[in-house]
């Protein structure tokens, strides 16, 4: 189906907003009797309600137009179904820098007609290399030698949710909608209450809400768990055009790591990933972020040290890397009722093997099909079509989070001896880079009407 492009967005008036129903002889949702309610084995931490008078009643609500939130409303909207998306911010949150998307992620792009746009903005990665702190290679790869159908590539998020958002009508999208609080009614369906004030009843609801998930709190998760290091991130900028080729390099030391990736003719990402006990406090003034940066590889190769003076105020950043194992037979299920998560919300990783928003991107397109048959089936399908969704993605987003967690404690070791071993034998003589993209693999059909 074609999708039609916007103008930029704007703030919508939560209750003014038009009906999202399928307008193109697919009517999904024809009444709120459509579903019936069903009874909870497990129930949650959530008093059941009577669905308040002056509620706004919508068929798919989506909480959070991060990645995973705007991803799984394009999906769902190639299949001729509307939601709505409540993002908390004012506007979308195009802060940050940049993420490293590979094959899996851009065989989703493609499949919800999103992919080409970007390609032609952002380089094609072509390899990797990686040296020792004093700047002396270790080793170096091609990503086509590997495997001739990797594809890699950094993408400003920025750019990334512009590029989803446009593909949704303006009143898709609600800001300044942040969720206070979630409840159950009497008949099956969710009671989204926002800070100011406004209602919504919702035969289905998608959490998206990112790594602190006040969804995923309600559905019994635990907090994600702090990786024990930090990292700092940034974009640098060159006007009249960045000196690097189109590869990945990477920098090694003892509990301390960096690396940098070109984007764009101008703009290179970059990071830094240090050991800290404890996650210590939040920063956000960019010159005591870019002094920290500074100070951590004041003796490594001198572009990194100019990737940092050229980084705009903007982009720099600091997290704690955290994630959650999801546990079989002890973390709850990624849906209760007609209530599922996506992305961070669920999953949330350490981005040592750059699958974050890949992932997120697989689950939106898993789900959307789950849902559609869900739908097509029957109002008593959805809440199997929900659980469908999740038992088909725990046996891959499972391993690929330890795998990550492991990878980086690996990487992050501080101990002269461990690292010398690394440097010298693990690096140039052990890795083999094929066998550690295998997680990559992804095949996704075109979603289409």
């Amino acid at each position: 189906m074609a999708i039609a492009t916007r103008s930029p967005l704007r703030l919508n008036s939560p209750m003014s907003r038009p009906s999202l129903y399928n307008s193109q002889r697919r009517v999904f949702f024809q009444s709120h009797a459509w579903f019936r309610a069903q009874p909870r084995t497990k129930p949650i931490c959530a008093s059941a309600i009577k669905a308040e008078a002056g509620a706004q009643k919508e068929d798919i609500v989506i909480v959070g137009a991060g990645i995973a939130g705007l991803a799984t409303a394009v999906s769902l909207r190639r299949l001729g179904i509307g939601s709505l998306v409540l993002e908390q911010a004012e506007s979308l949150r195009t802060g940050g820098s940049s993420l490293t998307l590979f094959k899996n992620g851009w065989r989703v792009l493609d499949a919800i007609g999103v992919a080409d746009s970007l390609r032609s903005q952002f380089f094609e990665i072509q390899g990797m290399v990686v040296k020792s702190e004093d700047g002396r290679e270790l080793r170096s790869f091609k990503f086509k030698d590997e495997d001739q159908t990797q594809e890699v590539r950094a993408v400003e998020r920025r750019i990334l949710l512009e590029t989803l958002a446009n593909q949704l009508p303006p009143e898709a999208v609600q800001f300044s909608s942040k969720l206070a609080k979630i409840e159950t009614s009497e008949n099956g369906e969710t009671l989204l209450e926002l800070t100011n004030g406004t209602r919504l009843l919702a035969k289905i609801v998608v959490g998206c809400d990112g790594i602190r998930s006040t969804i995923a709190k309600w559905m019994g998760f635990s907090e994600p768990k702090y990786a024990g290091h930090c990292a700092l991130r940034g974009l640098g900028y060159y006007p009249k055009g960045q000196p690097f080729a189109p590869r990945v390099s990477y920098m090694y030391g003892r509990g301390l790591r960096a690396g940098y990736v070109p984007v764009s003719p101008t703009k290179v990402y970059w990071f830094i990933c240090y050991n800290s006990p404890s996650a210590g406090p939040k920063i956000t003034d960019p010159i005591l972020l870019k002094k920290l940066a500074k100070e951590l590889i004041k003796n490594w190769p001198p572009e990194l040290l100019k990737l940092i003076d050229l980084t705009p105020d903007e982009t720099i950043s600091k997290a704690p890397l955290v994630d959650r194992w999801l546990w079989p037979g002890i973390s709850p299920p990624a849906s209760a009722g007609k209530v599922v998560l996506v992305g961070d919300a669920w999953h949330p990783m350490t981005p040592n093997l750059g699958q974050g928003a890949c992932c997120a991107l697989e689950d939106a397109v898993i789900l959307t099909r789950k849902l559609a048959d869900g739908i097509k089936s029957g109002p008593e399908s959805i809440e199997g079509a929900l659980r469908a969704y999740g038992e088909e993605r725990w046996p891959r987003i499972f391993p690929i989070t330890i795998r990550a967690n492991l990878v980086g404690s690996l990487l992050q070791w501080d101990d002269p001896l461990v690292c010398s071993v690394r440097d010298n034998v693990v690096i140039p003589k052990l890795v083999r880079l094929g066998s550690m993209l295998e997680h990559t693999n992804f095949e996704c059909e075109p979603l289409e009407t």
